[in-house]
């Protein structure tokens, strides 16, 4: 016979057991995972508006802050998402689980340990560079032993807010804000376009005038970055003797579409003209630049790559020769995996054989598939992602005023009306068809450098592009940096290389205008 002691422990076993059991058998009848989402009264009195996401995530690490991922780890973050309009504080928005859901509807996910957090993106700015400054979100929640096919509901507050810094002009360089008459007048509003000029190591003492190397980020850069981290860089390398004595203009291409990339385009405006015949007059006038073709070089890198191959293209008697580093795609017989220009075009999503096109690549396998990036990005929203941006340059305005889209995010169809469209927008096709008039203009002044295991695959491209001048005659250098990816592509002196190259180019041009004259 059990001692009492004994029996009560027992007894108590059982109970917590039959508790247990209980609760899990209310929750495998309960349902499917719901958000009921609470903006704080604490944020003040202000009604808010914007895209309001959601992410639920299986990271074994404890966030402060989750986000969506990339790679072979974009599943385990899933991401839920809609609009709301004049939130007011203290009031609360249902988000069930028909709304847009990557990498499927939350409900999907299985039993296990999570982390959610809230999001309002204000701005509509999340798909271009994540969360900014005035964005409530909620704090990260922990979700033991959870299964979301029966959670019901889950209540998380937008209770923080990071204030906004000001971006303060560097040491190192001088802020530029120059408000263009040509892209006011395409907006109705002020436009500015705005940078750092970075002038070099004694040019307030030398006299002399410099060499402008005209450079431009990347997708998801924007002005602060630039005044933070790419000014005081620059400065620091010519100040060390790594790079040449130049005046380098960094400018902002971001905008609220994603990156204008300086191309004149009917639904961001006029940049390319903007900073053709408007900022570059304004700023020799301003600086002792050289205001010849060979004292105006060109650089970026990935979308800013592309930004800095096209103007070379588009206004070559503006520049002297450009530098891009592993472009967004030149030739669009290979945007990222699908042949735009084959006929039919291919499907954005998966080849002819139903195979899916591998657009991120780590380590030298595949991680990220182009129609996992795609539907993770509409998601997120229709303003700022990648995708997106594109169709900002390269589209047709669309009947509600907003760019046609390429492709159709369910299906991957292309719209053969929109590519049409875009060939205006490739670099390879706009060479073919303006050879005559583009072959003497461009002898020796494309110098274009991209790894060989580039994340997103520019490398197949760029061999298309190098093909395509060789055919039309236009002599050009491509350097394939083997096993480099899009990230660790200056680690080994390129960006000196690259400078070498320009002050060289510059050089040669102050002869021949020396011997002219």
């Amino acid at each position: 016979m059990a001692k009492p002691a004994r029996l009560f422990r027992r007894t108590s076993q059982i109970c917590f057991s039959l508790f247990v059991l209980s609760c899990l058998l209310q929750a495998q009848s309960g349902e499917p995972i719901h958000f009921r989402v609470k903006l704080s009264s604490e944020l003040g009195s202000v009604p808010r508006s914007g895209r309001l996401l959601i992410f639920l995530s299986s990271s074994k690490k404890a966030e402060k802050e989750l986000r969506p991922a990339q790679g072979p780890e974009s599943p385990s973050v899933w991401i839920t998402a809609r609009e709301v309009e004049d939130m007011e504080p203290g009031a609360t928005v249902e988000v069930h689980g028909n709304e847009a859901s990557y990498p499927s509807p939350l409900a999907q996910a299985p039993v296990g340990d999570y982390q959610a957090m809230a999001l309002l993106d204000v701005s509509h700015r999340y798909g271009y560079n994540g969360s900014s400054a005035g964005d409530p979100r909620s704090e990260v929640m922990a979700l033991k032993q959870f299964d979301p096919a029966h959670a019901g509901t889950v209540d998380l507050s937008l209770s923080i807010v990071t204030p906004e810094k000001p971006i303060t002009a560097p040491a190192s360089g001088e802020m530029l804000d120059f408000e263009s008459p040509a892209l006011t007048w395409f907006w109705g509003r002020p436009i500015h376009m705005r940078g750092v000029v970075v002038l070099p190591p004694g040019y307030e003492t030398s006299g002399k005038r410099y060499p402008t190397v005209y450079w431009t980020h990347g997708f998801g850069g924007d002005l602060r970055t630039i005044a933070q981290h790419y000014a005081p860089s620059y400065y620091q390398k010519m100040e060390q003797g790594e790079l040449p004595a130049m005046i380098y203009v960094l400018l902002d291409e971001s905008c609220p579409g994603g990156t204008h990339e300086f191309a004149d385009s009917v639904n961001n405006g006029p940049w390319g003209k903007a900073l053709t015949t408007e900022l570059i007059p304004y700023l020799e006038k301003k600086y002792r630049m050289q205001s010849t073709p060979s004292g105006r070089l060109l650089t970026g890198h990935s979308s800013g790559g592309w930004a800095a191959l096209w103007l070379q293209v588009a206004y070559p008697k503006v520049f002297g020769g450009t530098w891009p580093t592993s472009p967004d795609p030149s030739d669009f017989r290979i945007f990222t995996g699908p042949n735009l220009h084959s006929d039919p075009p291919s499907n954005f999503y998966h080849d002819a054989q139903g195979k899916p096109w591998p657009l991120v690549r780590m380590g030298g396998q595949e991680v990220m598939s182009l129609e996992d990036y795609a539907r993770q990005e509409a998601v997120l929203g229709a303003y700022g992602g990648q995708m997106a941006s594109f169709e900002w340059v390269f589209s047709p305005r669309g009947a509600d005023g907003r760019p046609e889209r390429l492709f159709d995010r369910q299906t991957g169809a292309v719209d053969r009306q929109v590519e049409k469209a875009w060939e205006k927008y490739d670099i390879a096709e706009s060479l073919r068809k303006n050879a005559q008039r583009l072959r003497p203009l461009l002898q020796n002044k494309i110098h274009l450098t991209v790894g060989t295991a580039d994340t997103f695959h520019l490398d197949a491209p760029a061999h298309l592009l190098e093909q395509t001048l060789k055919e039309l005659g236009i002599k050009a250098t491509f350097t394939y940096l083997p096993g480099k990816s899009h990230f660790d592509l200056y680690q080994d002196g390129l960006g000196k290389q690259i400078g070498m190259e320009m002050e060289r180019t510059a050089e040669a041009g102050a002869r021949v205008k020396t011997a002219v004259h």
